[in-house]
C-alpha cells in the first residue's frame, strides 16, 4: 500500500494516514457564523473516506472586522463551540482527527459585504483587486487582536478538536503582518522581519495560556505574495519565520502561497498534468529544511504517483488536498482500495462561488 497511508504523529495527535483536507470554505455555514447540518455532514464524509486529518474552514476570531465571507464560520464567542462539538464528534467517529483554523479577513474583507465595513491591516496599503485601503490598526487594537486568537484556540479545545491552525497565509491579517508589502509598519509590529513576525509569538505565547501546551497549535505559511518584483514576502523569510514558528512551539507547518491580488496564485486554475502539480514544492522543501516539526504541503496535488514523491523525495511529510474533495469526498478511500490514482478536479475553480458548490454540494 502506498507510503501515503502510513501513519504520523503531530504533537499529540496520532494520525492514520498522511492525508490532509486543508481548510477550505464551503459556504455552508449558518448567515450567524454557527456550524450547519450540512456541515457536519460534510466533514463526517470525508472522515468516512479515509481523509486522516480534517482542518475546518477559516474560523473568524474577532466580529465584525474579522469576517471574510458569507455564511462564514465564527469562532469570536462561547456561543460557537457547540457547533464545533458536532464537527469534532461527526469526525471521531470515523477515527479521522479535527483542526479548527482560526482567522481574521484584515484588509480582504470583502467590499460588498456588509454595506459600511472598513478593512484593516498593519499598514494603509491599497488592495489592487478592490480599490480599497485598509484602515491601520492602532497598537490597542494590536494588543485585542492577540486576545481574540488565543481565546479562540482555547474555544477549539473546548469543542474536542485535535488541535488549532493559525491561518498566516492568502493575505489575511497574520500572513499581510509578515509581508513586506502589506506591513510597513515603524513601530514594535513593522520593519525588520522580527517584528513582522511579532505577532505570531505573542498569539502563541497567549494561546498556550489558553489551552495549555500539549495541545496542538499548527500554522497555514504563506511560501510568497505571488507578486513579480521586490519588496514582497521572500522565501528567506518564510524560513526565517517557519523556525520562530518552530521556537513557539507550532507543531506543523502546511506551506501554501499567494494573495487575492495575486491571481491564478493560491489556487492554480487548469491543473491537468503532473508536471502543474505540488506548485509550492520548493518552498515547502525549504521550510522542512529548517524545522523538524512535519511540514504538510498544499497546492495542486491531484495524482497519487505525485503526492508519493511529494513525501518519499522530503519535500513535506503530509500531503493536503482541497478542490479535490470538493468534488470527490470519497477521492482518499478510493485511492486506498486501489480503484484510481488521480483525481477527477481539473482546478476549473468553480467552487469558490458562494452561491454553491457546483462540483458536490451535500443536500439540504
Amino acid at each position: 500500500m502506498s507510503l501515503l497511508f502510513d501513519p504520523v504523529t503531530i504533537g499529540t495527535m496520532r494520525l492514520k494516514n498522511r492525508f490532509v483536507r486543508s481548510a477550505t470554505q464551503d459556504f455552508l455555514g449558518e448567515p450567524d457564523g454557527a456550524v450547519s447540518d450540512r456541515e457536519v455532514a460534510l466533514y463526517g464524509e470525508l472522515a468516512a473516506n479515509e481523509v486522516g486529518l480534517i482542518i475546518t474552514a477559516h474560523s473568524y476570531v474577532q466580529h465584525p472586522l474579522g469576517r471574510a465571507s458569507v455564511n462564514q464560520n465564527a469562532i469570536y464567542d462561547d456561543r460557537f463551540v457547540a457547533g464545533y462539538r458536532r464537527l469534532a464528534a461527526a469526525v471521531h467517529a470515523h477515527g479521522a482527527a479535527l483542526v479548527l483554523q482560526v482567522s481574521h479577513a484584515g484588509r480582504q474583507t470583502p467590499p460588498d459585504w456588509p454595506a459600511g465595513q472598513e478593512t484593516v491591516a498593519p499598514s494603509a496599503v491599497t488592495d489592487t483587486s478592490t480599490g480599497l485601503t485598509p484602515r491601520e490598526l492602532t497598537e490597542e487594537e494590536i494588543w485585542s487582536l492577540l486576545d481574540a486568537y488565543a481565546a479562540a484556540v482555547g474555544r477549539a479545545k473546548d469543542a474536542g478538536c485535535d488541535g488549532a491552525q493559525l491561518h498566516v497565509a492568502h493575505g489575511y491579517l497574520l500572513s499581510s503582518f509578515i509581508s513586506p508589502y502589506t506591513n510597513r509598519r515603524m513601530d514594535a509590529w513593522g520593519g525588520s522581519l522580527e517584528n513582522r513576525v511579532r505577532i505570531l509569538g505573542e498569539i502563541m505565547r497567549r494561546a498556550r495560556r489558553a489551552a495549555g501546551d500539549a495541545f496542538p497549535i499548527l500554522a497555514k505559511l504563506n511560501s510568497t505574495d505571488g507578486l513579480p518584483g521586490a519588496g514582497y514576502l521572500t522565501l528567506p523569510d518564510v524560513v526565517a519565520t517557519a523556525k520562530a514558528l518552530e521556537n513557539w512551539g507550532i507543531a506543523a507547518i502546511e506551506v501554501s502561497g499567494g494573495i487575492r491580488e495575486a491571481k491564478g496564485v493560491m489556487s492554480a486554475p487548469g491543473v491537468v498534468r503532473p508536471e502543474q502539480e505540488a506548485y509550492f514544492a520548493a518552498a515547502a522543501t525549504a521550510v522542512k529544511a529548517a524545522v523538524g516539526v512535519p511540514v504538510i504541503l498544499v497546492g495542486g496535488l491531484r495524482s497519487l504517483a505525485v503526492m508519493e514523491k511529494v513525501v518519499s523525495d522530503g519535500a513535506a511529510d503530509l500531503v493536503a488536498l482541497s478542490r479535490p474533495l470538493v468534488k470527490e469526498p470519497e477521492l482518499v478511500a478510493r485511492m486506498k482500495r486501489g480503484e484510481t490514482a488521480q483525481a477527477s478536479c481539473v482546478s476549473c475553480n468553480a467552487c469558490f462561488n458562494p452561491a454553491g458548490l457546483k462540483c458536490w454540494l451535500p443536500a439540504k
